[in-house]
């Protein structure tokens, strides 16, 4: 299973930006799923997460600025981030607690997986 996020770059304070994070593999199932952040010197923090069933979860500095969102039919979490603040530069993750197919059929696993981050930076 792997996960791949898009969509970071470089935004002015009070901008806008999403990202987007693919899920791809021998999936069976993904429950949970969510972004985190790291910012240098910082220990790696919960942004937001959502259910399967769509419940949201959210860190106390970016709501009402942040929505998570998910397409299950394309295995897919989204982070729309808005009014966004030079403190919120950091690497973001995608995160995924994930039922996955092993090569003996009809057995699966559940593991959680990591993407390789993608890079938010909010200057002027």
């Amino acid at each position: 299973v792997q996960l791949v996020e898009s969509g970071g770059g470089l935004v002015q304070p009070g901008g806008s930006l999403r990202l987007s994070c693919v899920a791809s593999g021998e999936i069976h199932s993904i429950n949970d799923m969510a972004w985190y952040r790291q910012a240098p010197g910082k220990q790696r923090e919960l942004v937001a997460s959502i259910s399967n069933g769509g419940t949201t979860n959210y860190a106390d500095s970016v709501k009402g600025r942040f929505t998570i969102s998910r397409d299950n039919a394309r295995d897919t979490v989204y982070l729309q981030m808005n009014r966004l603040k030079p403190e919120d530069t950091a690497v973001y993750y995608c995160n995924a607690d994930v039922r996955y197919r092993t090569i003996i059929a009809g057995f699966t696993r559940r593991n959680t997986f990591w993407g390789q981050g993608t890079q938010v930076t909010v200057s002027s």
